[in-house]
């Protein structure tokens, strides 16, 4: 969420304050979500996009 306080950082690009959704734990940025939508799974930034959504399933710990 930009603009109320939170700044969150995308998983995929990595960069803060920009509007997109939330995939379990993780934030995703509309500009990344879109580029994964359109991408062709035989496009070699196919397998970059699926490295970096596996980190929606590493454990966090919030205490």
């Amino acid at each position: 969420m930009y603009g109320g306080g939170v700044v969150e950082k995308c998983i995929i690009c990595e960069e803060t304050g920009k509007q997109g959704i939330h995939l379990y734990t993780s934030f995703i940025c509309t500009d990344c979500e879109k580029a994964m939508i359109a991408t062709s799974t035989k496009d070699p930034i196919y397998k970059y996009y699926i490295k970096q959504l596996k980190a929606i399933t590493d454990t966090k710990i919030f205490s």
